[in-house]
């Protein structure tokens, strides 16, 4: 008999791409503190908060199996974090315009009867095209994009603010590498398609 599937994450992005999948799954805040170290390379950082994630749902739900993903996106090697406000989203473009900002993208399947943990990390590249600040004022005000990590929507109007992006798996731009959690699933018993 398949574990219950939890989506260890209130993010509605996540969920979305999730349902891609699967609908049959509930989802859980894991509750951690996103805790920056400093020095730590920006992939390990989404790694060790995807684990994190993962693990702590897991701890709560003992047969269950529990997706945990994080992102970090950087620029030059420092992260840009979701932005919070427009002001520091505005800024967070204008310091991306005409660059290229790296998303790693980290996903951790951990099956709860048995501590087994799957970890995937993709790497994104998003190539910037040169921005003018009424593109990115009007970008900011209309898409609110202060929740998410570089402070763009792939899936929405910020596609027009690339001049490409480069990565084995798309979906993962969007928070959630579905390429791999299909594999991971089906190794799980999970029938995908």
């Amino acid at each position: 008999m398949r574990p219950p599937l939890i989506l260890g994450s209130t993010s509605r992005y996540r969920a979305e791409m999730l349902r891609r999948l699967h609908d049959d799954f509930t989802q859980e805040a894991p509750g951690i503190d996103e805790l920056h170290i400093a020095g730590e390379p920006p992939g390990e950082r989404a790694r060790r908060l995807a684990v994190a994630k993962a693990t702590a749902v897991a701890e709560r739900h003992p047969g269950a199996l529990v997706i945990g993903s994080d992102q970090v996106a950087d620029l030059d090697g420092l992260p840009l974090d979701k932005p919070g406000s427009s002001e520091r989203a505005r800024e967070q473009l204008r310091r991306s315009s005409g660059r290229t900002v790296r998303f790693h993208t980290a996903l951790c399947l951990l099956d709860a009867r048995d501590g087994t943990a799957h970890v995937h990390v993709d790497l994104t590249h998003a190539v910037f095209r040169p921005l003018g600040e009424s593109e990115i004022e009007r970008y900011v005000a209309r898409e609110q994009p202060l929740d998410c990590a570089g402070s763009f929507k792939c899936e929405g109007l910020g596609i027009s603010l690339f001049e490409r992006i480069e990565s084995e798996d798309p979906t993962a731009l969007v928070g959630l590498p579905l390429i791999a959690l299909a594999r991971l699933l089906r190794s799980a018993g999970y029938a995908i398609p």
